[in-house]
């Protein structure tokens, strides 16, 4: 397979003012979907007794994340539409339409009455928003990253790197409006109306992403490569251990992100910590995530992806048990920040090339519609319903090292896959 790109000045080299432009274009909404999901993970014990009461906590919990996990079903749906709609159309078309239905989901969760107001609408109100953000999530992050590997060639690393970044940042302004809303607010107060803050504030954030995304132009190599009228059946024909490969390197990624989101409510219901606990530590894994994740996609342009993911995924295989270990055992604000600080540099160090390495997986004409497909898949089934799969097994077994079994077995696949890449298809 052909995966030559056309490397001009302008492609190898964007100015900084364009760089800067095409990065807040791509990112932005990322960030908001992001932010969206990190905030309904944060408050999932607040909507569950607001949307899913049940005769028992555990299962109105369940139910909530059951629902967080629900969106991520129609991702791989929404992936396969937007993708192929970016191969064919174009990465700005496909990033308008993704950000606009994003902003719809955010609205309708942000306005819906509760369950005590308007009985079962309330939740089935909080599915749709849901299937919306999932469906126009599933384009998101493939559009993005191909359209900002396709302006600069030469410095995908770095480029790409920022999609992650900016998860970082929605990290930390989540994180934040947590610690702020739940240290400051009555539980009275944050149950009436505080929860909706940080939806109302991701939905005033949408408008700018889609101004921004009108003003901007496709990449050099989109525009240089001739483009497939049928990208969803040629990536099947052709690149399926292509697709298996993306989906592999992307386990851990996504098993720590989604670990990240869960930890306030493991805060709560196994460590006995309160909510602005877990919180104010998360802040700590934002802020790293947004420092050190461009720095690596930018080393990563010099030594290689495979090298700088596969030590941070050993480090991950081998720390992460005794890390939670350490957590269960001295539980305290103390223990909890060092432990999200040790996991955030090697996720930022794992992250910071992994865009990368997925985009040159795929040649111009299929690569959104691979990564779309690859990366939705991934995310559906190892992180979307992560946090549901840790507290059932937390309460079948009582073992509350749960999730760092689930850490380690997911740093397995995504070693495998890195070493499979490397050896089959001689990726550096």
């Amino acid at each position: 397979m052909n995966t030559t790109t056309l490397t001009t000045p302008e492609a190898a080299h964007p100015g900084a003012a364009k760089m800067r432009r095409l990065i807040l274009a791509a990112s932005i909404g990322n960030a908001l979907e992001w932010f969206d999901l990190i905030v309904y993970g944060f408050f999932a014990v607040t909507i569950a007794k607001l949307f899913f009461p049940a005769t028992s906590e555990a299962t109105s919990l369940l139910l909530t994340l059951g629902t967080f996990g629900l969106s991520y079903l129609i991702r791989p749906i929404g992936g396969l539409v937007l993708g192929a709609y970016a191969d064919r159309a174009g990465r700005k078309a496909s990033l308008l339409l993704s950000i606009g239905m994003m902003m719809g989901g955010t609205l309708l969760i942000a306005t819906m009455p509760t369950y005590a107001s308007i009985g079962l609408l309330a939740p089935l109100g909080i599915m749709l928003s849901r299937l919306m953000q999932g469906f126009s999530a599933g384009g998101e992050f493939a559009s993005s990253t191909a359209f900002l590997v396709e302006h600069a060639p030469q410095r995908r690393g770095f480029m790409s790197s920022w999609q992650f970044a900016s998860q970082g940042l929605a990290t930390l302004l989540a994180s934040g409006f947590g610690a702020l809303l739940t240290g400051t607010l009555t539980p009275a107060q944050l149950e009436s109306w505080g929860w909706r803050v940080p939806f109302l504030f991701g939905l005033a954030i949408g408008p700018v992403g889609l101004y921004i995304r009108r003003y901007v132009d496709e990449g050099v190599e989109f525009r240089a490569q001739a483009r497939s009228e049928a990208p969803v059946r040629e990536l099947f024909a052709g690149q399926k251990t292509r697709v298996l490969l993306a989906i592999g390197v992307l386990v851990i990624s996504t098993a720590v992100n989604y670990m990240v989101l869960y930890m306030p409510t493991y805060a709560i219901k196994q460590l006995g910590l309160p909510a602005s606990t877990g919180f104010a530590a998360t802040l700590a894994t934002g802020f790293i995530l947004t420092l050190f994740t461009p720095l690596v996609g930018h080393w990563s342009d010099r030594v290689g992806r495979i090298r700088v993911m596969t030590a941070a995924a050993l480090l991950m295989l081998v720390t992460v048990w005794p890390t939670f270990a350490w957590l269960t055992r001295h539980a305290s604000f103390a223990t909890i920040l060092a432990a999200l600080i040790w996991i955030g540099l090697l996720k930022a160090m794992y992250c910071g090339a992994l865009p990368a390495l997925m985009a040159e997986l795929f040649p111009a004409q299929t690569r959104a519609t691979g990564l779309a497909v690859s990366y939705n898949t991934g995310v559906t089934l190892f992180g979307g319903f992560a946090p549901f799969v840790i507290t059932w097994l937390i309460s079948a077994t009582g073992n509350r090292l749960s999730p760092a079994l689930y850490l380690m077995g997911c740093a397995l696949l995504s070693l495998a896959a890195l070493f499979v890449a490397r050896m089959r298809l001689r990726m550096r």
